[in-house]
This record gives C-alpha cells, sequence and structure tokens, in this order.
C-alpha cells in the first residue's frame, strides 16, 4: 500500500530523488508540503493547489479536533473528500499546536519578555525547569499582568496534555490515544506519531526527561493504531545535544516506518547541524520529513542533508503580508530570505511582475505596482494573488531541485543560489 523508491542519489552530497506510493496517489521527492492547517491553505483553494503544481496537503489535528470536529469530517467522507481534494493528505499529531496554543488565549500573541514573537528559531524562549511543569507561555512586558489573568495555562503529565483552546477556551485532553484516533478520523495518508516538544533553552537533564516522555508515547501511538492504510512517522527529538538527537535517531528509524525531525532550533547552524547528526541512522528505504521547514535557504540545505519532505506556512504567511519571493536574478539571496516587500514605495510604479519570469498566474497578469495598490487598499484579492505567487514559487523551485538532482547539476544549482 506504502511504498518509498529511491530513483537518483546525488554524488556531491545526501540529495536523493524518490517516490512515495500512497492510497491517493504517488509523490515525487523531494517535495514540499503547503500547509492546510484547518483545512484550507490560506487564501488557496484545492483547484488553486492543482494549478501550481502540488502533490499532496498537510493538515492540522490540533485545528480540526476543535472545530469542525473529526468526527464532523469523518462523516463527511474524510479530510481528501471534505476539502475537494483528491491526492494524497497528511496530518500532524496536534502535539506542537497543544503545547503552543493549549491556553485559552484568544488574539493573545504569544511572545517572549522582550516583547518578540517566538518562532521556531526564537533565541528567547520559555525555559521549562522540570518535568511535570506548567506549559505558560511569557508575553510582553507591558500587558502581564492582564494577560496572565486572562490564561488558563495546559499542563503536562506522563500520560499526556491538558490544554484550554484557544477559540472558546474550552477544557481538552491529548495523549497519544486521542491523537491518533483523530488523525484515524480524519483519514490522512500520512500522520505522526504524538510527540513532546522540547524548548532548545532547556539544560540537559530537563531535554532527556522530554525526550524519554516523547519515546513513550511513541510506542503508545503505534499501539494505538488500528487502521493499516495510514502511514505513521515517528519524531525525532533531543534539542541541541548531539547525543540525545542520535539516540532519537535510532530510535524513530527502528519503530517506525517513516522518520521526521522535529522541535525548535536557536539558529539555522543549529538546524543543520542537526540534520547532520540525525540522517545517517535513517534507513535510505524510510521517507523522511523535516517538519516545520520551509524557506528556500533551508530547503536546499535539507534536500543537500538527505530530507524527503518538508512542510512550513512560511509561503502563505508572508504572501498575505506582502512578502513575495524572488529569485536570485531578481534580487533574491540569503540575506533577504529571497523575497521583495511589496508595499514598499519603489514599487508605487513598478511594471514588472514579483519575480519576472515567474510562469505562475500571478505574475502572468498583475505588476508589482497594482498588487502594491491591493496591499495597501487591504483588498482580499491582495492575499490570495500573494499567497498564489509563494506556494507556485516554493512548488516550482522543489521542481527545479528534483530535476537538478536528475541531471547531476544539484550542488552547481545550489550554489548559484545559496551563495
Amino acid at each position: 500500500m506504502f511504498r518509498f523508491t529511491i530513483l537518483v542519489k546525488d554524488r556531491s552530497s545526501k540529495a536523493r530523488v524518490g517516490t512515495l506510493s500512497t492510497p491517493h496517489g504517488d509523490v515525487l521527492t523531494p517535495y514540499f508540503n503547503p500547509v492546510g492547517t484547518q483545512a484550507t491553505v490560506k487564501t488557496l483553494s484545492s483547484q488553486d493547489l492543482m494549478s501550481v503544481g502540488s502533490q499532496m496537503i498537510l493538515s492540522n489535528t490540533y485545528h480540526l479536533f476543535l472545530r469542525p470536529g473529526v468526527d464532523v469530517v469523518e462523516k463527511l467522507g474524510g479530510l481528501g473528500k471534505f476539502q475537494g481534494w483528491d491526492g494524497p493528505t497528511m496530518t500532524d499529531s496536534g502535539g506542537f499546536q497543544v503545547f503552543s496554543l493549549g491556553v485559552a488565549q484568544k488574539k493573545v500573541k504569544v511572545r517572549d519578555q522582550q516583547g518578540r514573537r517566538l518562532s521556531k528559531f526564537s533565541k528567547s524562549v520559555f525555559i521549562q525547569s522540570a518535568d511535570n511543569q506548567v506549559l505558560l507561555p511569557a508575553v510582553t512586558k507591558t500587558r502581564e499582568d492582564k494577560e496572565l489573568n486572562k490564561l488558563r495555562a495546559a499542563k503536562i503529565s506522563e500520560d499526556g496534555v491538558w490544554f484550554y483552546s484557544h477559540v472558546d477556551g474550552s477544557k481538552h485532553w491529548f495523549d497519544a490515544d486521542v491523537s491518533i484516533r483523530a488523525q484515524e478520523k480524519l483519514g490522512a495518508d500520512l500522520i505522526v506519531a504524538f510527540d513532546d516538544h522540547e524548548s532548545p533553552l532547556w539544560d540537559y537533564q530537563t531535554t532527556q526527561i522530554s525526550l524519554e516522555r516523547t519515546n513513550r508515547w511513541a510506542l503508545a501511538s503505534l499501539a494505538a493504531q488500528k487502521r493499516k492504510d495510514q502511514l505513521m512517522y515517528g519524531v525525532v527529538h533531543g534539542g541541541h545535544y548531539e547525543d540525545l538527537r542520535k539516540a532519537s535517531a535510532q530510535f524513530v528509524d527502528k519503530y517506525f516506518p517513516a522518520v521526521s525531525i522535529g522541535g525548535s532550533y536557536t539558529s539555522k547552524q543549529v538546524l543543520y547541524k542537526t540534520l547532520d547528526w540525525c540522517v545517517p541512522y535513517f534507513q535510505d528505504d524510510k521517507p523522511r520529513h523535516l517538519l516545520g521547514i520551509g524557506e528556500v535557504q533551508d530547503l536546499f540545505e535539507g534536500v543537500a542533508r538527505g530530507i524527503d519532505f518538508f512542510d512550513c506556512v512560511a509561503p502563505t504567511r508572508r504572501g498575505r503580508h506582502g512578502n513575495l519571493y524572488i529569485s536570485p536574478q531578481n534580487g533574491g539571496k540569503k540575506e533577504n530570505n529571497f523575497t521583495l516587500q511589496i508595499t514598499n514605495a519603489k514599487y508605487t510604479l513598478d511594471q514588472d511582475p514579483i519575480d519576472p519570469g515567474c510562469e505562475c498566474m500571478t505574475c502572468h497578469n498583475y505588476t508589482r505596482a497594482y498588487l502594491r495598490h491591493l496591499f495597501m487598499a487591504d483588498e482580499l484579492l491582495a492575499q490570495r494573488l500573494g499567497s498564489y505567487h509563494n506556494v507556485y514559487f516554493i512548488v516550482n523551485l522543489m521542481n527545479k531541485i528534483r530535476e537538478s538532482i536528475l541531471d547531476e547539476s544539484f550542488s552547481h544549482f545550489k550554489n548559484d543560489w545559496i551563495t
């Protein structure tokens, strides 16, 4: 039912081209998964995703668990039919959102004590100092007292997590059984084991405790699985500690038919070092997914280190805010994350497309000047056109990366972009 076949391996790196066969079709790798958080990639229809060449969509179990509810999706034919998508689908475990959103904090931005919004690469994050701690995110100093009065913290135990919905504050329990049962009702082709989430700033002992918990939940996830038509990923954790990451990689590879790497990182360098530690312990015939990562530089570096799948909200999040991808020949580089900010005044009269040479619908039909106008006027069309371009750009870039591996020019292609 599931089969992962490696077609070509790059001679100068660990990059590889493969095919993952699923009950709803094949996925050519390496591949970037657009994220359809609530069974929708924001501002884009399933038909839009087909037109840009997407092969599979990832949705978030936590969000669908809260609304419309996994029973509703199951009764309506499963995730693919529910969202009008005929191809393969994937769901995450809900674990990351349980920890990051699992407090009753509607409309509260999660920030560090310096007021900076937290992200996967945050260098300042809330530190859980011991096992069984309240997982309460730090908030901005100026609103601290007000917001702390609103928050009811998620609480972790050895078996799972009590959390409060960010939608309506209702209390819920998540453990391996609940996560896997929810994913089975959603019916995605690819699912993920329930896992704990460490901070990159935790000390060794705390990180080790978290990893041991993740391992127990991983085995419980396997035991909970009843459906045979879903491929389950185990998740590697261990923070920035080399021995923990390597031990986790070996554990996941031993027990799971598909492997993924999770967690958060203080820098891109830490991310790439983590890949270097983990990938050698993965068997060749298992698909490898780097969870929550998908910026241009990270795609190249991940593929070079042997990663097959990626997912990230960055393309649509950037697109909705006018931060649009451009190629190196049009000014894209690591320093600007291969983007331009279309709301800048210099684009007021610019009649070029976003990325000259891009074949997407947005670039074919609209100028930078028009797009700037839409964003400045806060028109909904701006978000759709920006997101469409960004998703097309990343999906097309992955196609080019795949082609470069096939024709043995990957290293040259990577150097043209990442220099």
